[in-house]
């Protein structure tokens, strides 16, 4: 098909370069402008846009496109679709209309569950044993469109949001192909979604990722999962921030507070929590520090049995 792609990070740089492969032709990239990025807080480019100078393809970088000729301009590229990962501007009804087969989304969840910003971190902190892609055909809505495709994959016991993240960043790119297909050969139709099972996935807070250690060791550990690597769980020891990598929850009742040290050791630091459960952190970083595993962090960190992890703040 002559395409209009839109996106910004990653995840839809992935599903750019799949439609490119596939042999699509496209006539136009929109993507965020560049933001400053960096120590040195630089103007760096998205990664759509730097795939797309490899290409040797156009680029416009709007701030939005709720003005008046923005339509216009869509429309005179003569694409029949526009394809939208990720993009982070939001599309006025005027641009939905202006190509013959509408505009098509690459959604990171099984809609309608997890409509919203932050499908992935949100699947995690529920613990859903599943979510995957859908390709859906955009309206004015959030995420409420008819869905053309829909390709399920499990969520793994150790899954963090980055891990995840990357593979259906994958299986978007193959389902974003395989769905045009099917819609240009006229073998798909559109399945409205059940607006009733429909549940919000809002975007993630820095606060959120603050450990409370009055929750369970499930709960925790599925936060550090979802907030790794952005923005991180974070509790506190001695006075200072410490984000929380990795964990496993301990096996057995614990007696203890919350976030009092039960254990101290190159296997772990194991930690009370709330309900009796307890939780073993294995890979931590001081501020300024690099990601340690437990043993290397202890050499130059002692944590004392007895002694006190704080909430995050």
């Amino acid at each position: 098909m002559r395409l209009v792609f839109a996106g910004t990070p990653r995840f839809a740089a992935v599903a750019l370069d799949a439609l490119l492969a596939a042999g699509h032709e496209v006539v136009l990239v929109l993507t965020q402008p560049d933001r400053p990025a960096g120590r040195g807080l630089q103007a760096t480019a998205s990664e759509v846009k730097r795939l797309a100078l490899a290409h040797g393809l156009k680029i416009e970088q709007p701030q939005t496109l709720r003005t008046t000729d923005a339509a216009g301009a869509l429309r005179a590229t003569g694409a029949e679709t526009m394809v939208v990962a990720a993009y982070g501007l939001i599309l006025p009804q005027a641009v939905l209309d202006a190509f013959p087969r509408g505009c098509v989304n690459i959604h990171a969840s099984l809609l309608p569950r997890w409509r919203g910003a932050a499908p992935i971190q949100r699947a995690i902190l529920a613990g859903d044993a599943r979510t995957g892609i859908s390709i859906m055909q955009m309206e004015a809505g959030l995420d409420t469109g008819p869905v053309l495709v829909q390709v399920a994959l499990d969520i793994a016991a150790d899954e963090t949001a980055g891990s995840l993240h990357d593979r259906l960043a994958e299986l978007g790119g193959r389902a974003i192909v395989d769905g045009l297909a099917a819609v240009a050969a006229g073998t798909i139709e559109p399945t409205p979604q059940d607006d009733s099972l429909a549940v919000y996935a809002p975007k993630i807070g820095r606060p959120e990722a603050a450990v409370r250690w009055s929750e369970s060791a499930e709960v925790i550990e599925r936060q550090i999962r979802a907030f790794d690597p952005v923005p991180g769980a974070h509790a506190r020891f001695n006075g200072e921030a410490v984000k929380i990598w990795r964990a496993h929850g301990a096996s057995g009742a614990k007696d203890g507070a919350p976030g009092e040290v039960l254990s101290s050791g190159d296997r772990g630091i194991e930690i009370a929590c709330g309900g009796g459960t307890a939780l073993a952190l294995t890979v931590l970083q001081r501020p300024g520090g690099k990601r340690l595993a437990v043993g290397d962090f202890l050499r130059g960190h002692a944590v004392a049995v007895g002694s006190r992890f704080e909430d995050g703040a």
